[in-house]
């Protein structure tokens, strides 16, 4: 019975599930590069070029073990442009008598599948995606009769299941399950000395995409060189043994911080392989925990970044798929300003969040604390409308898909899902930003004024913001103290913190913030 096999471009694992069904004499395994799923959102540059690249070396490698493989460029002169069609196609020329295929991870995608199921004129079958360490059931078995859904517990089950910095008696490594605490330390004044990071040799491959992209997509956001990343998954494990060598050690001190000019610091860079496939969340884990026990990393560090992802990771997925398709229109602050130019030139005298951007368009890259803190905190407190500041984040970055991209936006940055990912919102003024980053010190604003004419904007912003929102907050227990500030505050004072957070707002229009 000969079987068609379809891999995603996120999908790019030699142990994927629907690859396990395959029989190399008779099964033909199919990738696609396709028009739909490469503009469905304006992609990064570099985002397109690492995945087709990647897709493009992980067939060669299908066929090198002995697969039959059906690969389709995008430039292609007989590509439909679509998964249907293609897929359709495919059927048409190969006739298999059956279609497998490995459940997606985007929602729209799932919807395309079922349309398969029951519409294509041979079985179609959807297999778990066994990469992931929660199954979906798995994730609403353990949201079943909870009021609150938070990651700390849902991260202690997973610890547990999988053993992982946990001792002999059962109980966490340490004493226990967290150490955020001790990983929220400002960067020194000077001192950090950052490891560099690899860069790998440009194959045929890569040189024909990166062409490829820079004729198809030269209107896009991002720059395409240089051009680093790693597309094979021994390339991937070549970056994993580097971070956690060089990196990891100092990598929980200091994830929280920001630096002018240092877009990586010590983090790991590790999320576009993972989420495209080509490392296991489970091996990247694994080799943290052995770094642990070895003594060469220490447990702040160790547990800090499993956490990211034996936590963090695979709670977002189930958040995702527990609420969809409902949770994608929520927008419980009611924002609806439109996403200012700076988000895509990165034209604006605010330091910080020039700098953020301008990593992001040099690097289809920023750490979580830049995303959390500085683009997603100014959407947050200006109000911008939750879809085009989620659709910009899926565009932005190579490790965006919509099930990890949307839970992180909308909820965590924006409380755009009403407090189901985040206990309170994660809204900051200039003095966090001033803290935790050394941007303040060449910024023509400044973070300890509030409503002068140098005054940092995100200062009025995050004044106004309580102020907007008071009522739905004044019962939150971790807003309290805050919102009763404010309430504190003169009537001429929150006239004039209004007033300036409405000028700051009138010069965002007007691109000239």
């Amino acid at each position: 019975m000969k079987k068609l096999i379809l891999i995603l471009g996120d999908q790019l694992s030699h142990n994927l599930s629907s690859l396990a069904q395959a029989n190399k004499k008779n099964d033909i395994v199919m990738l696609c590069e396709v028009m739909a799923e490469a503009t469905y959102v304006p992609h990064h540059k570099k985002k397109i070029a690492f995945l087709f690249s990647a897709m493009r070396h992980f067939a060669d490698e299908l066929s090198q073990k002995g697969y039959r493989v059906h690969y389709v460029t995008l430039n292609d002169n007989k590509n439909t442009g679509n998964f249907t069609s293609e897929v359709t196609r495919a059927i048409e020329m190969y006739k298999p008598h059956a279609l497998h295929v490995t459940e997606a991870g985007e929602w729209r995608v799932q919807q395309m599948m079922k349309d398969w199921q029951e519409n294509f004129d041979i079985p179609v079958t959807l297999h778990t995606d066994n990469r992931f360490l929660a199954t979906h059931e798995d994730f609403a078995a353990w949201a079943k009769g909870k009021k609150q859904l938070r990651m700390e517990f849902f991260y202690r089950e997973m610890r547990k299941k999988y053993n992982i910095l946990i001792n002999k008696k059962g109980e966490p490594e340490g004493g226990a399950w967290n150490y955020d605490k001790e990983n929220r330390a400002a960067p020194p004044s000077k001192g950090l000395k950052i490891p560099k990071r690899l860069s790998h040799k440009k194959s045929q491959h890569i040189k024909d995409v990166l062409h490829l992209v820079s004729q198809k997509f030269a209107q896009n956001f991002g720059t395409l060189e240089p051009f680093h990343y790693a597309v094979t998954s021994a390339q991937a494990e070549k970056e994993l043994n580097h971070f956690i060598t060089h990196l990891l050690p100092h990598f929980g001190t200091y994830q929280d911080a920001m630096l002018t000019g240092e877009p990586y610091l010590y983090h790991s860079l590790l999320s576009s392989y993972i989420n495209a496939g080509l490392l296991l969340p489970i091996d990247v884990c694994r080799a943290a925990e052995r770094a642990y026990h070895a003594g060469t990393a220490p447990l702040n560090a160790v547990e800090g970044f499993i956490r990211q992802i034996l936590g963090w990771r695979e709670y977002i997925r189930g958040i995702y798929w527990h609420f969809m398709p409902e949770y994608g229109e929520r927008n419980t602050l009611n924002a609806v300003e439109p996403l200012p130019a700076f988000y895509w030139t990165a034209q604006t005298k605010m330091n910080c969040v020039k700098e953020a951007v301008e990593h992001t368009r040099d690097h289809a890259y920023s750490h979580h604390i830049q995303r959390l803190m500085i683009t997603g905190n100014f959407a947050l407190l200006a109000g911008l409308d939750v879809k085009q500041v989620q659709e910009w984040y899926l565009s932005v970055y190579s490790d965006a898909y919509e099930w990890v991209e949307m839970p992180n936006t909308l909820g965590m940055a924006l409380y755009g899902d009403g407090g189901i990912v985040a206990s309170k919102p994660y809204a900051a003024s200039g003095k966090y930003i001033h803290k935790m980053s050394n941007y303040c010190q060449t910024c023509v604003y400044n973070p300890e004024k509030t409503t002068e004419a140098d005054a940092c904007p995100f200062n009025a912003l995050y004044w106004d913001f309580m102020a907007r929102h008071q009522k739905t907050f004044q019962s939150n227990q971790r807003m309290g103290y805050v919102i009763s500030t404010w309430k504190r505050f003169d009537a001429a004072k929150q006239s004039a913190i209004l007033k300036k957070a409405a000028q700051v707002k009138d010069d965002m229009r007007q691109n000239k913030l």
